[in-house]
Parts: C-alpha cells; structure tokens; sequence
C-alpha cells in the first residue's frame, strides 16, 4: 500500500478527532480547543495518509536535545499490525537519536509493553527510575 507521511503539518480538527475515536481516547476528543492548541505546540508531528484519510499519527513535545517525550502515536485500527506505527516510532527515533532521553507514558498491557519493548524501549525501572504523574481530569 502507498501511504503518504506529512512532517509538521496539522491535519484538519475532524481528522484528529476520528483518529482519537478510534483509539478510545476520550480526553481528547470531548475538548477539541485542548486538542487543537496541543498540537499547535508540539516539538514535531508525522501523520499518515491514506488519500485524504488520516490513519496514523505520532506526536512528540520537548527541547529535541535533553528530552523527548512521545506523547501520542495512534493507527487507525483497520491500519494496525502493518508496520505504520513501527515506522512513525522508528522516523521519530531516527530523527532525535542524540537526544539524552525518550520518554512515553502508556497502557500498562501486554500488547503496548512488547510493541514499545520491541522498538528499544524499557520500562524506567530498568534505569533505577521512577514515574510520576499528575492528570488534571
């Protein structure tokens, strides 16, 4: 299949908000000015199309030097388990290999731990780390 990847460019709000839908992922789409104003200050974005359908994003914030924090990467689920995530992780790993460290928060489920084990990257227990979060729900 030939899809087509636009580096930082935000796809229309409609777009964003089926994507989101598809991943369940509610917060987003229930306040679509969050949606809009976090992609507008983002560090870097790829999205991928289908023609004029939006099947996968990756979304990362931080300095590009110190941090990179991978904030969202979600596949249309008709699109998953054809290496379309695979490929916006490894661009985006590609793109920031010097950076001190990658950071993501995510589900803690079998699925999601071996896809991002597989990509290279480890729970931060494996650093003597630890993780803390606050959401403002």
């Amino acid at each position: 299949m030939n899809y087509k990847i636009i580096e930082n460019s935000i796809p229309p709000l409609q777009e964003l908000v089926n994507l989101y839908k598809d991943a369940g992922w509610s917060n987003y789409t229930k306040d679509t000015a969050l949606l809009v104003n976090a992609y507008k200050n983002s560090l870097f974005v790829l999205a991928v199309w289908d023609n004029s359908k939006l099947i996968g994003i990756i979304r990362v914030v931080g300095d590009g030097y110190s941090i990179l924090y991978i904030q969202d990467l979600l596949v249309l689920k008709e699109y998953q388990h054809m290496g379309i995530g695979s490929r916006l992780l490894k661009e985006v790993m590609d793109k920031y290999k010097n950076v001190y460290q990658t950071v993501l928060l995510s589900d803690n489920e079998p699925k999601t731990k071996a896809f991002y084990q597989k990509m290279g990257l480890v729970s931060s227990d494996t650093y003597g780390c630890i993780s803390f979060v606050k959401f403002n729900m």
